[in-house]
């Protein structure tokens, strides 16, 4: 029963089939990760293209966050209406303007509108694949293929940082001129226009979700599809429960997001956004935007930071994979539990350790002795920690917990806090390292990691092995 192939036969679906699908959907998290990882690389020839001052180009940096605020709270409610399959081309389509046209810039506003259509992308990526994994995906596979999102963001992250320094270490610097008379910095946002082009061409060949299928009355291709995914025989008695599922509702709304009764906010709702806004307050793209700050205060060079870059991305793989071999054994809740648990800990560990820094004449902390390597274990472990648990296991719990009747709304949401917190907390940190530094700043998010630890005790409740149809209303 271990053996996938075994298990899949039994089920008389096609696993290959159903896990050639996930990886094309993942394609999606793929450029979700380029897109973010691409700007690390380009923010000198940013500012010697538009003669920006720091202020004009951290905004120039930070606008795609906007972008997928909106794209992650729209999404949802689109895909509703027009399917999964419809929304993540769309998507595709406005990567590969973005990738072009943030190329192409001559302003500083020319380049913040193309991120912030790039913006929209990630931000609908970042939610139409988990639901339409979650979708397709039977119940005892849901968990380590929607976790391939993860895997895919991590790798999308990982291939920006090396085709970055390729081209760099090509051109001499990257504001240098490359090929074709343009500098190197543009034809780093150029290289994305592969996999974008890939990831619109694949979805013609992939199926419509069959939940949505049905939602529209489809009743008959959604059989078609699923007799492809779980088998003919399970098809028709699959499509029949879908059917009851749905029985009495109107077409999917916002307004599905209230309780029936109370005419509140409905209480699976409110947990989603829990979850989404606690995976970003616990600070990990503070550690990911501004690990330099660490590695240097560890005495490394700037050569040296890139290479422990590399190497947290290596082991932010491996972390990912633990989790897609555990993720549908050990199941979602003891995994989020584990996670909230072990960050708060190291956080705590990082911010004892920066409380014993010395200041540098430069007014940057420098760590001495012990105190530099319990900061450095402390802070990969976190990461590793990260990428284990509520990396991947929060997309999981989101695209799985609702009930079928509101899924693109909850994700919609949810995806909008996920990204106001982002784009909160990596807009604050500048300020609390000014005001409290990096030993207030690691307290505060070890203290939100403790609140999240209490949080899923108390309000998530597992959703491993289970049918979508048998989510409660």
């Amino acid at each position: 029963m271990s053996d996938i192939s075994q298990v899949s036969a039994e089920q008389q679906g096609s696993f290959a089939f159903v896990l050639l699908i996930s990886i094309v959907a993942t394609i999606g998290g793929f450029l979700f990760g380029f897109d973010s990882g691409v700007i690390n690389g380009t923010v000198s020839g940013l500012e010697q293209a538009f003669d920006s001052s720091n202020v004009a180009t951290g905004f120039n940096v930070a606008s795609m966050l906007l972008g997928c605020a909106v794209g992650a709270f729209f999404a949802g409610r689109l895909a509703d209406l027009y399917g999964r399959r419809t929304m993540m081309m769309v998507a595709a389509i406005f990567f590969i303007v973005s990738a072009w046209g943030s190329g192409i810039s001559g302003s500083s506003m020319e380049f913040i509108v193309y991120r912030i259509l790039g913006g929209l992308a990630v931000g609908a990526a970042s939610i139409m694949a988990p639901a339409y994994i979650s979708e397709v995906a039977p119940a005892h596979l849901r968990g380590r293929l929607t976790s391939i999102q993860q895997v895919a963001i991590i790798t999308g992250l990982f291939s920006a940082f090396i085709s970055n320094y390729l081209l760099a270490e090509h051109a001499g610097a990257s504001t240098d001129v490359l090929w074709m008379g343009f500098e190197a910095w543009r034809w780093m946002f150029w290289i994305e226009l592969a996999p974008a082009v890939i990831f619109l061409v694949a979805l013609f060949f992939i199926p419509e979700s069959p939940r949505f299928l049905v939602t529209k009355g489809k009743a008959d291709e959604a059989k078609a599809v699923l007799a492809r995914l779980i088998g003919p025989d399970a098809a028709a008695t699959k499509v029949a429960e879908i059917t009851e599922s749905l029985e009495g509702e109107s077409q999917p709304k916002f307004s599905d997001l209230l309780d029936k009764v109370t005419k509140k906010i409905h209480p699976v709702v409110l947990i989603g956004i829990g979850l989404a806004t606690f995976q970003q307050l616990v600070g990990i793209n503070v550690v990911f935007y501004y690990g330099a700050v660490l590695w240097q205060a560890v005495g490394f060079s700037e050569s040296d930071a890139l290479m422990i870059n590399i190497i947290s991305g290596a082991a932010s793989m491996v972390a990912i994979t633990v989790t897609l071999f555990t993720v549908d054994k050990i199941g979602r809740k003891p995994l989020l539990q584990f996670g909230s648990v072990g960050m708060a800990i190291t956080l705590a560990t990082m911010a004892w350790a920066f409380s014993n820094a010395t200041m540098g004449a430069d007014g940057s902390p420098t760590l001495e002795g012990n105190y530099g390597i319990a900061a450095l274990v402390a802070a990969n472990a976190y990461v590793f920690l990260f990428n284990m648990t509520w990396g991947p296991v929060m997309w999981v719990a989101l695209g799985e917990m609702f009930p079928n009747k509101m899924r693109g709304s909850g994700l919609a949401v949810s995806g909008l806090f996920q990204w106001g917190a982002n784009f909160g907390i990596t807009m604050t940190f500048p300020i609390m390292l000014v005001g409290i530094g990096l030993a207030g700043a690691y307290s505060i998010y070890a203290g939100f990691a403790v609140i999240s630890a209490i949080f899923v005790a108390k309000f998530v409740r597992e959703t491993k092995g289970m049918e979508l149809e048998d989510m409660s209303h």
